[in-house]
């Protein structure tokens, strides 16, 4: 969580936002007062030519700065204890189900109190905390080759229509393939540099199954064969470059939309909501609320959050269009720099467009 606040511009944000969620990822100190706050701290917010960042406390004291006694950084803040306590009763039993109620019950405050904290902190609800763990418990019975209903049962799932209608949205696939490791698919693979860093882009023979962005293209193929260790893994820039290349020109501003054939599977729901992802226009950007009332579904918002944040194709599908309420970024798969990057590109593009378009006019 915390490489999202590794550039200046995203620290301020954070500082401006009162993120809690950045509380630990970095400090900031204040020229005028010799006082060094975390990013959630109450105070009067200072101007901006007097801050000073730092990753540590012990840097920051360093410089010469001492503690803010309001939000002491050197120490874990309220709020920041109740939710690890939370965390602690959750990653106790994985497979348990606990109510918020219940969780509350074990850390001593009410359940809107937690809620709000929790998803402030964590970035989920205890809830969605609980699936995701369930989902990690279940990834790994399936890569030890356990049985699929012992898996299930095991990871917390108590029926088998459960497990598939949830587990392939978190898998990318049925959990019998995944337990196989994609047995008797034949998978062609490249990674190519960009302005965004290393892509990996994958295909089976029915289309793209992988698009993603990191700092290594070792660490990228790494998780391809994590994940699909009993698939054909081939190596084939040949075969790969005309999906690259659109990629890359739509990294720099040469086309706005892919033509790419896709094989992704997951869960109906889901596939309305990248389907929605995928008509919001060019240089735009659409809040999770928005795109939950465009299904006419306006109470989910949370699954189309989820939905976002499990799409395997950067780009094709443009989950980085879709931002929080309040204007915020929120999460991004491939990290909250590329997303920064991607929208002010983008919209970039589609303002020099929109004035050339107004000159032709006018002419």
């Amino acid at each position: 969580m915390h490489s999202a606040y590794y550039t200046d511009a995203e620290r301020w944000n954070a500082i401006v936002e009162r993120d809690a969620g950045a509380d630990g990822a970095f400090f900031y100190a204040v020229a005028t007062t010799g006082v060094f706050c975390r990013p959630s701290c109450a105070s009067r917010l200072p101007r901006r030519e007097n801050v000073r960042f730092f990753s540590r406390v012990d840097d920051a004291l360093a410089a010469g700065f001492r503690e803010c006694k309001r939000c002491r950084p050197g120490g874990l803040p309220r709020d920041m204890a109740i939710v690890e306590r939370a965390r602690a009763a959750l990653d106790a039993d994985p497979q348990a189900r606990l109510t918020l109620a219940q969780l509350s019950e074990a850390v001593h405050v009410s359940p809107f109190h937690l809620q709000r904290l929790f998803k402030r902190v964590v970035g989920v609800s205890p809830r969605e905390y609980q699936a995701a763990r369930r989902g990690a418990a279940l990834r790994e019975a399936l890569q030890r080759g356990d049985d699929i209903t012992r898996a299930a049962l095991d990871a917390g799932f108590n029926s088998s229509s459960r497990l598939y209608d949830s587990a392939a949205s978190e898998l990318g696939m049925a959990p019998s393939t995944y337990r196989n490791k994609g047995a008797g698919l034949r998978v062609r693979y490249a990674c190519a540099d960009t302005a965004l860093g290393q892509v990996l882009v994958a295909a089976t023979g029915k289309g793209i199954c992988r698009i993603a962005f990191g700092d290594q293209a070792a660490t990228l193929v790494d998780e391809l064969r994590h994940a699909l260790g009993h698939a054909e893994l081939v190596e084939d820039r040949a075969y790969i470059a005309p999906f690259v290349a659109q990629i890359e020109a739509y990294l720099n501003g040469r086309r706005e939309a892919f033509d790419l054939p896709l094989d992704v599977g997951t869960t109906a729901f889901r596939q309305r909501v990248w389907d929605a992802l995928r008509r919001i226009p060019y240089g735009q950007t659409r809040t999770y609320t928005e795109i939950a009332e465009s299904l006419g579904e306006p109470r989910a918002v949370r699954a189309v959050a989820s939905a976002c944040a499990s799409n395997p194709v950067a780009l094709a599908i443009p989950c980085h269009r879709v931002i929080q309420k309040g204007g915020a970024l929120a999460g991004y798969r491939w990290g909250l720099a590329r997303k920064a990057a991607l929208i002010e590109a983008e919209a970039h593009s589609a303002a020099v467009a929109t004035k050339a378009t107004e000159l032709d006019d006018a002419a």
